[in-house]
C-alpha cells in the first residue's frame, strides 16, 4: 500500500483515539504504519530534504490539523487526546475527514486565513488548497529540489560550454572548498588539466592541509553522452600504479557507464567517481558559481522553554 497523504489519515487518527485516553504520538505513528501494512523502507522514506520521516511528518500534520480544528488536544509535550468536539464528530460516522470536512470549525478557517490579505499569494493558496495530498513541508521540499535541479542543470550546461582552463580553474577551487589541497595557489600548482604525456592523469592535490598524502585527478570536460566507460578508469587505475600512488578522483561532466561504476580495482587502490550530476550539486553545496538568493527557515515550538 502506498503511503497515505495527511488528509487521509485524518479520521483513522482520530479513531485511534477515541477511547477519551492520552496516547503518545510515536505510538500512534506506529500503530497506524502497522493498520496501513507499512514495509520497513516505506517506514523509513524521508522527505526530500532527508531531514525527516514522510510518514511521521504526515501523521504530525493530520494531528496539527485536527488540532487546530478542536478535534484533539495535547495535554503534555507529544500526548494526543481526544476532545469532546472530536468524540461528536466520530459519533456521526463520517466516511472522511478532510480539510474540506474541517472548514465547518471556525477555529480552523481562522487557522487558514492569512493575518495580511497582501500576504495571500498563489503559494499560500498551494499550501491551503483542499484537494493537495502534500503537507506544506512536502510542498516546500518538493519546490526546493525543483529550482536545486533546474539549478544543477544550468550550472553543468554553462561549464561545458566554457573553455577546458575554466573547467581545470574550478576543479581546484571545489576540491579546495571541499577541504583538499591547502591552499588555491598550492592546487592550481599541482593540477595540469588537459596537458599531454599525463598517462591518465591529469594533476595531484594534496588530501589534506598538512600534505601527509596525494590523490591523483582525471578531470574530463566531456559533452553528455560521451560515457566514460570501463577503459578510462583502467588507463587511470594504471597510471597510479604507476606512481605508486593508491588514491584517486575522476571527476566528469558526462556519465560513467554502469560498467565503469561497477569497477573495483583489485589491488588497494580507492577511486572516487563524480559524474556531470555530482558535481553541479557538490558546486551547489561548496558555493561555487553560485550566489544566495533567498533564505527560509522553517521553525518550531520549544517545549523545552516552556518546562515541558
Amino acid at each position: 500500500m502506498p503511503i497515505p497523504d495527511y488528509q487521509s489519515a485524518m479520521l483513522p487518527l482520530l479513531k485511534l483515539v477515541a477511547d477519551g485516553r492520552e496516547y503518545k504520538f510515536n505510538d500512534l505513528v506506529e500503530t497506524l504504519s502497522s493498520q496501513y501494512k507499512l514495509t520497513e523502507e516505506e517506514k523509513s522514506e524521508l522527505l526530500p530534504s532527508g531531514q525527516t520521516f514522510l510518514f511521521g511528518n504526515r501523521i504530525g500534520w493530520a494531528r496539527t490539523y485536527l488540532k487546530k480544528a478542536g478535534l484533539l488536544d495535547s495535554p503534555k509535550r507529544a500526548m494526543v487526546i481526544i476532545t469532546e468536539r472530536g468524540k461528536q464528530v466520530l459519533k456521526q460516522k463520517p466516511t472522511e475527514i478532510n480539510v474540506k470536512f474541517l472548514k465547518q470549525f471556525p477555529e480552523f478557517v481562522e487557522f487558514q486565513t492569512p493575518k495580511k490579505e497582501e500576504v495571500a499569494v498563489d503559494l499560500t493558496a498551494s499550501l491551503t488548497d483542499e484537494n493537495i495530498q502534500q503537507t506544506p513541508e512536502e510542498t516546500l521540499d518538493s519546490a526546493y529540489e525543483r529550482i536545486r535541479k533546474t539549478l544543477a542543470q544550468d550550472l553543468l550546461n554553462k561549464v561545458i560550454s566554457l573553455p577546458p582552463a575554466f573547467f581545470e580553474k574550478l576543479v581546484v577551487e571545489l576540491l579546495v572548498k571541499m577541504g583538499y589541497g591547502g591552499s588555491i595557489q598550492d592546487a592550481g600548482r599541482a593540477l595540469v588539466t588537459g596537458k599531454s604525456g599525463d598517462e591518465g592523469i591529469d594533476g595531484t592535490i594534496k588530501e589534506d592541509k598538512l600534505g601527509l598524502d596525494v590523490i591523483y585527478i582525471q578531470a574530463k570536460r566531456w559533452a553528455p553522452g560521451n560515457v566514460v566507460g570501463r577503459p578510462e578508469l583502467h588507463k587511470f587505475v594504471g597510471a597510479l600504479a604507476g606512481q605508486g600512488a593508491k588514491k584517486g578522483v575522476f571527476i566528469t561532466t558526462s556519465n560513467f557507464s554502469r560498467e565503469a561504476l561497477e569497477y573495483v580495482p583489485r589491488n588497494e587502490t580507492k577511486i572516487a567517481l563524480i559524474d556531470g550530476e555530482q558535481l553541479a550539486q557538490l558546486m551547489i553545496d561548496y558555493n561555487l558559481g553560485v550566489t544566495l538568493q533567498q533564505t527560509y527557515e522553517i521553525k518550531r515550538m520549544d517545549n523545552d522553554y516552556f518546562g515541558e
